[in-house]
């Protein structure tokens, strides 16, 4: 008895001793959205004054490099932009509003589609804008921290030197606070369910199936969605149509 006792106790405490240095899964959204920012850029006497260089790019929380959003720079000149060169060495100007040296001052007006260089959707969070404007070897730098996320941010930071009238916004798009679907011309069936829910409606294109947060489970051109594997809970369904993308909620039981 006792040795098929002593397999069990240590059976046991193996098992206790994973659960314990098991790593919880951290759950994580994706918002998808538009950041804008606006500024314009004032003269500060450099030696090249009026003319400039301008570069707009947008950090994470760990100060890395995410996605240039405008460059503004020409000639041998373009180290000049200090800390835009340090963020980003290789000069990385994807999908980036880009174009030669700036002659006038005038507002600017740059957008952050959520994405990092590659495309890819970046994790909701705290990221920073960093704005650069140089008329000299040594240029200004201003940075603002905004959230991405599942709601609405504006900041209007106050004037500094060589930016004035800035505006810093984050609108999301794939919430249901913004695509509820109001006049049930869409409808789903069975809801709640256990497994297999319907969509009923006309021209609808694509489905993408998010979580209750707004993470993005899957995507399909059906109109029967799956939700056997998926836990209990609350889930939505953004609906891609010819008229626009609304919002339908679904309980899987």
């Amino acid at each position: 008895m006792k040795k098929l006792i002593l397999p069990i106790l240590f059976l046991a405490f193996t098992l206790t001793v994973e659960a314990q240095n098991a790593i919880p899964e951290t759950p994580y959204n994706t918002t998808s959205g538009t950041l804008t920012i606006t500024a314009t850029t004032v003269t500060y006497g450099g030696e090249y004054a009026p003319k400039h260089y301008l570069a707009v790019w947008v950090v994470n929380s760990s100060g890395a490099f995410v996605k240039t959003l405008m460059a503004y720079y020409g000639g041998k000149y373009v180290s000049d932009l200090t800390y835009w060169n340090a963020a980003t060495p290789t000069r990385n100007i994807v999908d980036a509003i880009t174009g030669a040296t700036l002659n006038t001052h005038a507002t600017r007006t740059a957008t952050w589609n959520g994405t990092n260089a590659s495309g890819v959707l970046q994790v909701d969070g705290n990221y920073t804008v960093k704005l650069e404007m140089t008329e000299k070897a040594t240029g200004k730098l201003t940075s603002y921290q905004f959230a991405k996320g599942a709601t609405d941010e504006t900041l209007i930071p106050v004037n500094i030197v060589g930016f004035s009238n800035i505006s810093i916004k984050w609108v999301p798009t794939n919430t249901a606070l913004n695509q509820i679907d109001t006049d049930n011309q869409y409808s789903v069936y069975p809801n709640p369910t256990k497994g297999t829910a319907f969509i009923s409606g006309f021209d609808i294109q694509e489905i993408e199936l998010l979580t209750i947060s707004g993470k993005s489970i899957f995507t399909t051109k059906d109109q029967k969605i799956d939700l056997t594997r998926l836990p209990k809970g609350i889930y939505l369904a953004k609906l891609n149509t010819k008229t626009g993308t609304y919002m339908k909620k679904i309980e899987k039981q």
